[in-house]
């Protein structure tokens, strides 16, 4: 397979040219996979790379000329559960890459827990490992030689970060998700938890509202709001904070990703549907039997692609977007998707825009009921067939491109050809024929508060339209200390506006998952939340987020007072205030940007290089 855009095309961003042998090349009477490597390890004109590499591991001359090197690349750090594995998955590729005849070479980059930065000044540095991660792995791949890379992400940012790596080296590629965690379990509450309960739990602490509805397989319920009444007839003389130890102690039971619907499995189920990693990878628990053998057939995978000449850019076309955009809205993925797929799209020159969000979710019907909105998480999408199954039903209903290439040398329809189909009886996946929302549960919303568009989450169980009056933070902080003081109230709809959180203003466009947790915890369904920052994957509600332009710069958002009448519409695809065009411009004439947090390090750049959302928060577009 001859990549279309192999070679670089005048006029187009470029990244660095490395000398390497054409495909087809044979040395020694067999193909050469060594396309990259060959420069420094043939002949003797990189004595010092030779000896760098003899002392590395190569064991003899036969393999340092004709052996391709693969990189192996975790994203592992210890203290999040979501990678703290990944350096032993990285060992079983290494191994099943050496008995291919190939050269393994594990690195790492680093990422950060969002689970453990969300609410703190932690959070700030999140979104911008997706480049520190892209630009380690484009750094590693391409100043080493390798042939060909496998990639094991764990958390959130980790999956866009290795994708757009692999759009920018374009060398044979396959990636490994790190999987998802098990559910934890509540010995006080006897219930299923897991980490977004902890925030809400805490909050219904806070509100000691007796207000939720009885039902314990309710969403609210279920993700963990607890009341007194509830929790002294569960527990005689346990009090709240007996259960936010309990809680605290048992939601992350071992290792793996956040395991609901959140953005991590939102992500490796995407970059599945795009043929960019094994069967089954996405819904693969982190410590099952199948995340072992999906480890060994990594390198089989890698192999095939090296000998077919099946590159990144082979695979990452509008069609495969498409069917990334497809899954998302059926499994009702997280709002981050959209923030990565634009930036995963720039990267690979793909014509990929916020429209082509909101065209495909007016077509998709959401089906899934998993959290955060629903009952179940990616443990049990496993039990029932794993994302393969989701794939066929797709495909088979002419939802989803099953013509498109794979890692696997394959069509994603010949993949999930021998797959089992979803069980009769199973209640995760709505039929096509009773969806959930007969649409997605992504909006594209524009108006003169968002004129370059924001992105709401609404799944329909929150209703459609929202009108409410603006209460404005200008920052997060600002926010949880009115919440922790139970200063909104129920009643009244209100929009809550949290400004200055964006790429730029931030800086580092946070989470605000600690918000839209409390706001459910605390049961204020009369709130809404808009916000030029993000939200979680485990984030549900009445939320908008990524507006643009953002507040930093001087979008409208920076304007808006308190008492504005705020209209939030998933009919109309509209965010607006009840003030006119020459009032908002008014507004700006007397508005002045405010001082930045940083002038020094990592933050400081990246406020300076960063897009907008709509654009993918990118940094690399000059």
């Amino acid at each position: 397979m001859e990549p279309s855009n192999d070679k670089q095309i005048p006029g187009k961003p470029r990244y660095i040219d490395f000398p390497y042998l054409e495909h087809g090349t044979v040395l020694d009477g067999k193909l050469a996979l060594n396309r990259w490597s060959h420069a420094i390890t043939r002949g003797h004109d990189f004595p010092g790379a030779q000896a760098m590499l003899y002392a590395a591991g190569v064991p003899n001359r036969e393999m340092m000329k004709s052996a391709p090197h693969v990189g192996i690349a975790t994203v592992w750090w210890e203290g999040n559960p979501c990678n703290m594995h990944l350096h032993d998955l990285g060992k079983l590729v290494k191994e099943s890459v050496q008995k291919q005849g190939m050269l393994g070479w594990q690195f790492n980059t680093v990422g950060v827990s969002d689970a453990i930065t969300m609410g703190g000044e932690g959070m700030r540095f999140s979104l911008q490992t997706r480049e520190i991660i892209a630009d380690s792995i484009e750094t590693v791949t391409c100043a080493q030689h390798h042939d060909a890379n496998i990639s094991i992400p764990g958390c959130d940012k980790n999956m866009p970060g290795v994708i757009m790596a692999a759009a920018r080296h374009n060398r044979p590629f396959v990636m490994i998700y790190g999987g998802t965690i098990k559910k934890g379990y509540s010995k006080l509450m006897k219930k299923e938890i897991n980490i977004s309960s902890c925030y809400e739990a805490r909050y219904a602490d806070i509100y000691a509202s007796s207000s939720f509805p009885d039902n314990v397989n309710s969403p609210v319920l279920f993700s963990g709001a607890f009341t007194y009444d509830k929790l002294h007839a569960a527990v005689e003389g346990a009090t709240p904070s007996d259960v936010m130890e309990d809680y605290e102690r048992n939601a992350c039971p071992g290792a793996g990703a956040c395991g609901g619907m959140y953005t991590a499995n939102t992500m490796s189920t995407a970059i599945e549907s795009m043929g960019l990693c094994l069967p089954g990878s996405s819904s693969n628990p982190a410590n099952s039997p199948a995340k072992m053998r999906e480890c060994v057939k990594a390198a089989e995978a890698i192999k095939i692609c090296m000998e077919k000449n099946i590159r990144p850019r082979d695979l990452l076309t509008k069609e495969s977007f498409e069917n990334a955009l497809v899954i998302t809205m059926a499994l009702g993925g997280s709002t981050n998707a959209t923030l990565h797929f634009l930036a995963m799209a720039g990267t690979a020159e793909v014509p990929l825009t916020i429209d082509d969000i909101q065209r495909v979710s007016d077509k998709i019907p959401f089906l899934a009921d998993l959290q955060p909105s629903g009952r179940f998480c990616m443990e049990d999408l496993y039990d029932i067939g794993g994302t393969p199954a989701v794939i066929k039903l797709l495909v088979a209903a002419g939802l989803m491109n099953g013509d498109i290439p794979t890692i696997t040398g394959k069509t994603l329809r010949e993949n999930v050809e021998s797959w089992p189909s979803l069980p009769q009886e199973q209640t995760l996946i709505r039929p096509l024929s009773n969806p959930i929302k007969q649409t997605g549960h992504l909006q594209v919303l524009r108006g003169n508060l968002s004129p370059g568009g924001a992105i709401a989450k609404i799944t329909g169980k929150e209703g459609l339209v929202f009108t409410g009056k603006a209460r404005v933070f200008d920052k997060e902080h600002e926010l949880d200390h009115a919440l922790n003081k139970g200063e909104i109230p129920h009643g009244e709809n209100l929009v809550l506006i949290v400004r200055y959180e964006g790429p730029k203003g931030g800086p580092g466009m946070p989470e605000q998952l600690k918000a839209s947790a409390a706001i459910m915890g605390a049961g204020l369904k009369n709130v809404a939340l808009v916000t030029d920052g993000r939200y979680s994957g485990a984030s549900h509600g009445f939320i908008v987020g990524h507006v643009v332009p953002e507040a930093a710069v001087g979008g409208p958002i920076a304007v808006v007072r308190n008492g504005d009448i705020v209209t939030i519409s998933a009919e109309t695809n509209t965010l607006s205030m009840d003030v006119s065009d020459e009032e908002i411009a008014e507004r700006l004439k007397s508005w002045k940007p405010p001082k930045s947090a940083v002038n020094r390090g990592v933050l400081a750049k990246y406020a300076r290089l960063v897009g907008d959302a709509s654009h993918g928060a990118m940094t690399d577009l000059f």
